[in-house]
């Protein structure tokens, strides 16, 4: 109407609202109020909620002022005739509804409601009353003629439907039963059939209706979910190698001294001896081969590379001086991925596992004798989860998540260490969602350098005589998952 608005909310049933503004937007907030039989008024808030007066009554008839304060809440009130007496209250600005509290509390008085009606009388007669119609119907019960009625269940088995109405476990046979938890009326009784999967039950009628939407409630297809695990383990290596390999080859001999015993460069042969069939024994020096040598190498490499080699050779090629620079660099990136999923029932435990069982063997010695054992340790891929779907269409689930597997390259007599990972936890993920649960990152650098003592440490020339070695690697092991909600069967309403 104009720049005004006007709407109108007619509730159907009990309800209460909350009305604020916020910026530029008025909220009306509604919610359902549950009966409680218990409160004069009812709504959620915590303490009195009924309209505030003022009281100023002096010896007043109590009768008259439980029918004022019922008119004052709106309610339908009977009071029993036995109220009776006078009390003296001066109150103000307190809820209505405390003031009947109190005069509850003075004269010893209860009330009991009954649809929109209220009983108030004495608390001694309301349970008088009720005990006699508590004895009524268990007297009616008793004569009461039973009837039968025939159940055919769809997702439960029949016998074990048949021990929880008679207050037994299902899973503990025949005995152990849990009288307080009976379903059955004394003279009730129920026949299964598993073949047929049909539940027969005789009771009262009253029972039977109670039995019917225990059944109702009870028989229904378990919801789905697919749990899906991701165990991405990513490995990053990086190697640099850098280095000057120097080295001198002869492939003269080449003596030193008159005798010829000292030289460089060569091979030195040892003197022979050799006796003709006349006696005459001939000696042959030691002589100086020409098999090349390597006269200097300074220093060796470790890993192989690109190579630049420079040669100085004299005229008659004898002698060569080689200076080769070699340089190495690597990346390696690997990436592991594992994907464990199982379905299962809400709230029903499952586990999957797929690997190996590791052989270890024991050596025992007693007596001279020895003896081996073999035994076995499990490496495996397993996922262990619980799922539970909650009111809200999330899933809450207990995870236990395992990575593991042997390592035989650092294996102690034979037998292998077991690199382990495992995640174990407790999470909450909306259907289809993911989410990390858990992740390790290592790091590890490593820096190695061979070099000729002195000769290395020379500034830019020491690198004709030393070699560096450069290594990186990061692992990182993150755990990945997916709860899916399978979508139950369509239905026609």
């Amino acid at each position: 109407m104009g720049d005004n608005v006007r709407m109108t909310i007619s509730p159907k049933g009990l309800w209460e609202h909350n009305a604020y503004q916020s910026d530029n937007q008025f909220v009306v907030e509604v919610k359902r109020i549950v009966e409680d039989p218990n409160k004069l008024v009812q709504g959620t808030k915590v303490g009195y909620q009924g309209p505030r007066v003022s009281i100023n009554y002096q010896n007043g008839d109590v009768r008259a002022l439980l029918r004022l304060m019922a008119e004052e809440l709106g309610l339908n009130a009977v009071i029993s005739e036995t109220v009776t007496g006078t009390t003296t209250l001066v109150l103000k600005d307190v809820p209505a509804d405390q003031v009947i509290d109190i005069i509850f509390q003075q004269k010893g008085l209860d009330m009991r409601k009954k649809g929109n009606i209220i009983m108030i009388a004495p608390r001694d007669e309301i349970a008088t009353r009720e005990k006699l119609e508590f004895e009524a119907k268990q007297q009616i019960n008793e004569l009461e003629p039973l009837q039968s009625e025939q159940f055919s269940l769809n997702y439960h088995r029949a016998d074990n439907v048949a021990k929880l109405l008679a207050g037994l476990s299902p899973l503990g046979g025949g005995g152990g039963g849990n009288t307080a938890l009976r379903m059955l009326s004394k003279r009730g009784s129920t026949i299964s059939d598993t073949q047929s999967n049909l539940l027969f039950v005789t009771d009262i009628p009253s029972k039977l209706e109670e039995i019917r939407a225990f059944i109702k409630a009870i028989d229904i297809g378990a919801r789905q979910v697919m749990i899906e695990a991701r165990v991405v383990e990513a490995n990053d290596t990086f190697n640099r190698d850098l280095g000057v390999k120097l080295n001198l080859i002869n492939s003269r001999a080449n003596q030193i001294g008159g005798s010829g015993v000292f030289a460089s460069g060569g091979r030195l042969a040892p003197p022979t001896s050799t006796t003709s069939s006349t006696g005459v024994t001939t000696t042959t020096p030691a002589v100086l081969t020409q098999t090349p040598m390597l006269g200097v190498n300074l220093p060796s490499f470790t890993s192989t590379g690109g190579t630049f080699v420079l040669s100085l050779f004299n005229s008659s090629a004898t002698r060569i001086l080689n200076l080769e620079l070699a340089a190495l660099e690597s990346d390696g990136v690997g990436k592991v991925i594992s994907s464990p999923r199982v379905v299962t029932a809400n709230n029903v435990k499952a586990k999957i596992e797929d690997g190996t069982e590791v052989p270890y063997v024991t050596t025992q010695s007693s007596g001279g004798t020895t003896t081996q054992t073999v035994s076995f340790k499990s490496a495996k891929l397993s996922l262990e989860v619980t799922p539970q779907i909650t009111p809200e269409g999330t899933v809450q689930m207990a995870l236990i998540v395992k990575k593991e597997e042997p390592d035989f390259t650092r294996a102690i007599l034979g037998n292998p260490p077991i690199i382990s990972s495992i995640v174990e936890t407790n999470v909450v993920v909306e259907n289809g969602g993911t989410v990390v649960v858990g992740g390790v990152f290592i790091t590890r650098n490593q820096a190695n350098t061979e070099k000729v003592p002195l000769l290395g440490d020379i500034p830019f020339f020491g690198w004709m005589f030393k070699y560096k070695t450069d290594l990186g690697e990061r692992r990182e092991l993150l755990v990945f998952i997916t709860p899916r909600i399978l979508s139950e069967k369509l239905r026609l309403n």
